[in-house]
């Protein structure tokens, strides 16, 4: 082995080794957030709401939803199972003078998404016809057919019906730090370095580089954490 074989092995072992010890204390990705999503109604669809339930103002006729789940994000939120249908939850609700009827989808969603020690109060969607005023908001639809709700120091929906009991929109920890990835490419690299008899690949050198930045800013991340 040359030397410059023996510092290239040097180099990925000791970032390899950063890396791994890094891992430790790196906290895993956040599989996503468990939470109330809100939704409206869209031709017969529902559609992930823009705004809050706070300061949405549907109008007469309009149906909106609530689901809670473990979600990624918007794009990757579980839509309430039952549909947004103001016909058949308003049916028998006719309009009045000053009021608006809105019609609320209520689904408490799965017990896999549920928090520790807790598990949905319904299996199916409940559903409502909210008449409220005019100006109305989601907040008032909701309020008038599910209670009680829990909200957050930031007006966050925490709870509808008294689910969950604690809580609000935490993140759920999932898949390892990515520098664990790093690291096996790390400790594979000097046998490649060997094998072509020469000294440190530019791949090697440049992936060296890159776990020990990664390690440099995991170590930053955990400084300006503490």
């Amino acid at each position: 082995m040359t030397r410059r074989s023996t510092a290239a092995g040097a180099l990925a072992t000791g970032a390899a080794g950063l890396l791994l010890a890094l891992g430790a204390a790196a906290p895993a990705h956040a599989a996503g957030y468990r939470y109330w999503s809100f939704w409206e109604s869209d031709a017969g669809k529902w559609t992930y709401a823009t705004q809050g339930p706070a300061t949405a103002r549907p109008a007469d006729g309009d149906a909106i939803g609530f689901r809670f789940a473990l979600s990624e994000d918007s794009a990757d939120a579980t839509r309430p199972t039952a549909a947004p249908d103001f016909a058949a939850i308003c049916a028998d609700v006719g309009k009045t003078a000053g009021t608006k009827r809105i019609a609320v989808v209520v689904d408490f969603g799965t017990p896999k998404d549920a928090p520790a020690g807790e598990t949905p109060p319904k299996t199916a969607p409940t559903t409502g016809c909210a008449r409220v005023a005019e100006n109305g908001t989601g907040a008032d639809a909701l309020a008038a057919v599910a209670t009680p709700l829990r909200y957050d120091s930031s007006a966050m929906l925490c709870g509808i019906a008294g689910y969950p009991k604690q809580g609000c929109g935490e993140a759920v920890a999932d898949a390892p730090d990515v520098t664990a990835t790093a690291a096996t490419a790390a400790t594979s690299a000097p046998k490649a370095a060997e094998e072509d008899g020469g000294g440190p690949s530019l791949g090697l050198l440049v992936g060296g580089g890159a776990v020990l930045a990664l390690g440099a800013a995991a170590v930053w991340k955990s400084r300006r954490r503490a």
